[in-house]
């Protein structure tokens, strides 16, 4: 039985297989975290879009990080994207909860990353101080040179400074 690293190489070079084995291990968790901030009937449009994004990506992936946080944060790029074509009504999407913070901390960390920043600093920023995540690290995951990662968290920290009123 082939590991998730072997299944999207074996993708990347061509085997369809390995995007139904891929499906299978990790549609169901990757739908429950879904679920937490779309409605059903999305669910379901995200995760297609999801997997045709990692049978697309497949060949630029680098296993620095787990296959799971790239799926995840293919998964969640994509319930962005749904997201900001229905416009500003729309709920924003969850973040998971943060082990070692009580829930009232977790809640206020998740409220001044939402509110100060989305797209992609919110998305380093979150990967870098909230999951503890190395440059290397966040650079394999969304796929972009570290120096990119290093300008997205310098420009991350100056808005999210700016949203919680620091002076720095």
């Amino acid at each position: 039985m082939m590991d998730d690293d072997q299944l999207i190489a074996a993708l990347a070079a061509g085997d369809d297989n390995a995007l139904r084995e891929l499906f299978m291990r990790h549609a169901p968790w990757l739908a429950a975290r879904l679920r937490a901030a779309l409605p059903a009937p999305d669910v379901e449009d995200v995760l297609q879009e999801t997997f045709l994004a990692v049978w697309k990506g497949a060949s630029r992936y680098r296993p620095h990080g787990t296959p799971q946080a790239w799926m995840w944060v293919i998964a969640r790029n994509q319930a962005a994207l749904l997201l900001r074509r229905r416009g500003p009504a729309t709920a924003q999407l969850a973040e998971p909860t943060h082990p070692g913070l009580d829930p009232a901390e977790a809640a206020l960390v998740r409220a001044d990353i939402t509110a100060a920043l989305d797209g992609q600093e919110g998305e380093v920023l979150r990967l870098m101080y909230v999951e503890d995540r190395s440059v290397a690290e966040v650079a394999a995951l969304l796929g972009v040179p570290p120096g990119t990662v290093k300008s997205r968290a310098h420009r991350a920290r100056s808005m999210l400074r700016a949203a919680i009123g620091g002076t720095r």
